[in-house]
């Protein structure tokens, strides 16, 4: 049997989404750039797609770009930004996702920016009063904030820490790959210059995503060499993801309460039975808290046993697909930077588990049994 859990890294392609491609793999293949029949065939598909998911997030298309995915959008929205308004001060926290991290970390390196970071306690939670502090110290600042963590799944308000930037005359940017396609994001309510999606975290194509510029900002293009998105991003469009990222958040964007309900029973399921069947087990974060987290993930802490260091492999050799940490430091031996930055104990296995609305119940059970298998069986309460 093979189980399916590290959802937060990437999802399966739904058939819908797939079928709505194919025609514009096989059929209509015309370069967008061209202004033939063909070009304008998948022009035409391009802007439509642009059109839907702005629909969706209550936007104009005009402030909808399409990148490679959400770590693109992240690097055009920060790198551009700071160069564009010579913007000499910026904020983030230890646990963002690299996109933002090691790109905010690279731009100090460089003296282009001074970079502060907002205080995090073992939670995961941001202090938004030092948020307003170093805001007052450093008005006009940029500040780089997810709206949910990626690894511990803690969900943290954008509203509020948006319109403190902008009380401070600062840019507020968010990494919302985690959550897009699984909230509802009204982009006329939130008062934010850049937010992002992946079409691979909600069942889309890999390799695509969009990010949401505000109007009000107007940046150098990331990629130079062509016309493309307005001229702001060069280079001949991916066609038939830009297709499937629009029809993966319109099926997402359907259902959107039906999934979080059917997910969240699954995730609350399996909280119960890790609670009634093991001693001493712990939730990274708030990633245990149903009301206070990313229903789609649970980041558990095992107690400390001889298995802690080969538990994901075992699992694996089960047919269990799990995490560790973030997918997209698989790979490294360095550990996870999000549980280090909340203390977590080394001494205790941690894995992530992350649901769709693709997985069961029977899904969850298998994969609860094996966990009963592999602990010793006093940690194991049989």
């Amino acid at each position: 049997m093979k189980i399916y859990l590290d959802n937060a890294a990437t999802t399966p392609l739904d058939k819908a989404v797939l079928a709505e491609m194919l025609p514009y793999l096989e059929e209509h293949f015309g370069n967008p750039s061209s202004i033939h029949a063909y070009g304008r065939k998948t022009r035409s598909a391009i802007e439509m797609a642009r059109k839907k998911i702005a629909t969706l997030l209550n936007t104009s298309p005009s402030e909808i770009f399409f990148t490679s995915g959400g770590t693109e959008a992240d690097n055009f929205a920060i790198v551009q930004t700071i160069e564009m308004y010579q913007v000499k001060h910026a904020i983030t926290s230890c646990l963002e996702h690299h996109a933002v991290l090691h790109t905010l970390e690279n731009l100090a390196k460089q003296n282009k920016i001074q970079l502060s970071f907002v205080n995090i306690n073992e939670k995961g939670d941001i202090d938004e009063a030092h948020l307003e502090e170093l805001l007052a110290k450093n008005p006009n600042s940029f500040v780089s904030l997810m709206h949910a963590n990626n690894e511990i799944g803690n969900l943290y308000n954008i509203q509020r820490m948006a319109e403190m930037t902008k009380s401070y005359k600062g840019f507020f940017h968010s990494d919302t790959v985690q959550t897009m396609g699984h909230y509802v994001h009204d982009l006329q309510k939130l008062p934010i210059d850049f937010l992002v999606g992946a079409a691979h975290k909600f069942h889309g194509p890999k390799g695509v995503g969009f990010l949401y510029l505000n109007a009000k900002n107007k940046l150098h293009p990331l990629i130079h060499g062509g016309a493309q998105e307005r001229n702001m991003r060069g280079g001949t469009e991916n066609l038939y993801g830009i297709v499937g990222i629009a029809k993966a958040l319109e099926l997402a964007y359907q259902n959107i309460n039906g999934h979080k309900n059917y997910v969240t029973d699954l995730k609350k399921y399996m909280i119960e039975k890790l609670e009634q069947n093991f001693e001493d087990i712990q939730f990274n974060g708030r990633s245990g808290e149903i009301d206070n987290s990313l229903y789609t993930v649970l980041n558990v802490s095992f107690p400390p046993s001889e298995i802690s260091d080969m538990l994901l492999f075992n699992l694996d050799i089960q047919g269990i697909c799990a995490s560790g940490g973030s997918a997209c430091s698989s790979g490294s031996d360095i550990g996870s930077h999000v549980l280090r930055g909340i203390n977590s104990s080394r001494d205790r296995a941690s894995v992530r588990f992350s649901f769709s609305r693709m997985n069961t119940k029977a899904e969850i059970d298998y994969t609860l049994d094996k966990l009963m298998e592999l602990f010793p069986k006093k940690l194991a309460l049989v």
